[in-house]
């Protein structure tokens, strides 16, 4: 379903949240899709996706908060909890590990890692339940995975050390072992503190494709002045090159050893090396596997790649012209790329959020534009970014809603691009019917989205909230102050409710207004009690302390009343969006 511009909060039908989980759904690129990826994965079409990239939440038993900066570059005091990275076995999970020989038959994987998965796995119950718990849900959403890449297609698992040893085992069975291609070391710093052991600086990318007819294209780096400056001839055509061996050492009694052009280097306890990606860059790949040594030194020679010395005896031998290329080709150490400081301005809050550079390179290397990337945790939208920079469509999935927000809106402020128009945004609600599956669904989600509907930010979910679901921010002669927010759902809300907002906002002393979002309309003696709390004064206008809206209101595009906002935005300039 299209919508008609970025987070719309006025003219949709009244029926417009779309379940991902609906059997019928269908999901094209180009995508925000909001939910765990598990349920979302089965409604996209098998055998349709050219690249998966997923950076998931590594085993580093460490909660990651995505930050929210306001106006002024401050951050917010508390920060929303993007995605807690700490495990533990749910009873799901054991029953998974019961289940493993059916899904191993459903998903076409050989018999054999079903015993060995299970064998080890179960070896981590008593030891690393923690580990366990990790490998059984990415073990499961793997799988998924696994049916929706083209057989042209490609996967790259993002990981730390702590796990990726873990992973692979699970990947060779999911891939096999012969569509392993490479692990690449992304050196994510420079200097790093530890003690007792040697100072972790790298990340590890897990490459492996579908078949063994995957996409691959070449991309290079620019050349090092070092390199550079060994290239000191040049040919009439300006291109620069150096001279280099067109013989190895040993005797060879193939054709390689044979004498060519009057010189025979069984003579001088060599053989001829040629090099078969010149010779293929001039004939063709096909072409250069049928031909023999000799062959292909007159096909150097006729391109004039072969150098002839001057000088007699021994060093006359025949040399190859090494040309300067476009660059050298990618390796699988990732030194040339630096993780984002605190100053990029291409940085949006997450602690693990990597550069736009290196999901380029990843994405040039393993599609061609128009093809499809799919990124089924794309926290705050790295791969999207660089799929749209790249020419190539793209399906981004998370788990919190606050992500899909950031994602949309940062494609809009940053790329100028709209919902409707260039993206679509499935399975968050746009309708009073929406909002109460949502909440159905998921409690602690509706309670974010309400938040970020009404311009605030979330606050972490824990035991002893005070009263406080989300903050929103605005500038006043002291300095920045807030105005509080609680969210209810369901149908008890009373008039003890607002007594007790009224209390929260009592206590807070950086607060000067609250705002309790419902899913019901309030009663006359709810609206009674709000009135009763009194009016702010900010530059000659008055505001109620304590506002009432509900979630039909606010979709309808109706705000709390407050002074000029800060933070409710990525950047400056961008117009107020709510989701």
């Amino acid at each position: 379903m299209l919508l008609k511009r970025a987070f719309p909060a006025r003219s949709f039908p009244p029926d417009e949240f779309l379940p991902i989980i609906a059997s019928d759904m269908i999901i094209n690129p180009n995508a925000l899709l909001y939910g765990d990826n598990l349920d979302i994965m089965p409604q996209v079409k098998q055998h349709s996706v050219d690249l998966i990239y997923l950076d998931p939440p590594f085993n580093s038993q460490q909660s990651y908060n995505m930050v929210y900066s306001t106006l002024t570059g401050r951050p917010v005091a508390e920060q929303k909890v993007a995605f807690a990275d700490t495990w533990s076995m749910t009873d799901d999970q054991v029953q998974m590990l019961d289940e493993m020989p059916t899904l191993v038959h459903r998903f076409g994987i050989d018999p054999i890692y079903s015993e060995l998965w299970r064998t080890w796995l179960m070896a981590l119950k008593d030891t690393n339940p923690r580990l366990l718990s990790y490998l059984i849900y990415m073990l499961r959403r793997l799988m998924e995975m696994s049916v929706l890449l083209k057989d042209t297609g490609s996967i790259y698992v993002h990981c730390d050390p702590t796990a990726s040893h873990y992973l692979k085992v699970l990947m060779d069975g999911l891939f096999k072992h012969s569509n392993f291609r490479s692990e690449i070391i992304w050196k994510r710093t420079t200097a790093h503190s530890a003690s007792r052991r040697w100072n972790d600086v790298h990340d590890t990318i897990l490459f492996y494709s579908k078949t063994d007819k995957y996409r691959w294209n070449r991309v290079v780096t620019p050349h090092s002045a070092e390199y550079l400056a060994r290239f000191k001839r040049s040919d009439p055509d300006g291109s620069k090159w150096t001279d280099d061996n067109l013989t190895g050492p040993g005797v060879r009694n193939g054709e390689s050893g044979q004498p060519w052009r009057g010189f025979d280097p069984t003579a001088k306890g060599s053989h001829w090396k040629v090099s078969n990606k010149a010779v293929e860059g001039i004939v063709g790949e096909q072409v250069a596997k049928t031909m023999g040594t000799i062959e292909k030194l007159e096909v150097l020679d006729g391109a004039g790649l072969i150098y002839w010395p001057q000088k007699a005896g021994a060093n006359s031998f025949p040399r190859f012209k090494r040309k300067v290329g476009d660059g050298t080709p990618i390796q699988d150490v990732v030194t040339d790329i630096a993780a984002l400081n605190s100053q990029a301005e291409e940085r949006l809050g997450y602690a693990t959020q990597k550069p736009i550079a290196l999901l380029k390179r990843i994405i040039e290397a393993s599609t061609n534009e128009g093809e499809t990337v799919f990124d089924p945790f794309c926290g705050c939208g790295t791969s999207v970014y660089a799929a749209h920079e790249t020419g190539r469509k793209w399906l981004g999935c998370d788990i919190a809603v606050l992500a899909v927000d950031i994602v949309a809106k940062t494609l809009y402020s940053r790329y100028g691009l709209q919902t409707g128009e260039h993206f679509e945004i499935q399975g968050i609600p746009l309708s009073r019917e929406g909002a109460d599956r949502l909440f159905e669904h998921n409690k602690g989600e509706f309670q974010d989205w309400a938040v970020q509907l009404a311009g605030g930010h979330p606050l972490t979910r824990k035991s002893g909230d005070r009263g406080i679901d989300g903050i929103l921010l605005y500038k006043t002669e002291e300095g920045d102050r807030t105005m509080v927010l609680q969210v209810k759902g369901g149908q008890s809300i009373t008039t003890r409710d607002i007594r007790d907002l009224r209390g929260v906002l009592e206590r807070e002393r950086r607060a000067d207004l609250a705002g309790f979002i419902t899913l019901n309309n309030p009663s006359k003696g709810m609206r009674g009690e709000a009135i009763e709390a009194g009016m702010f004064t900010h530059e000659g206008i008055s505001y109620p302390r304590l506002q009432i809206l509900t979630i039909e209101e606010l979709l309808a595009g109706k705000q709390f009343k407050t002074p000029t906002r800060l933070g409710t935005r990525i950047s400056k300039g961008q117009p107020a969006l709510p989701l």
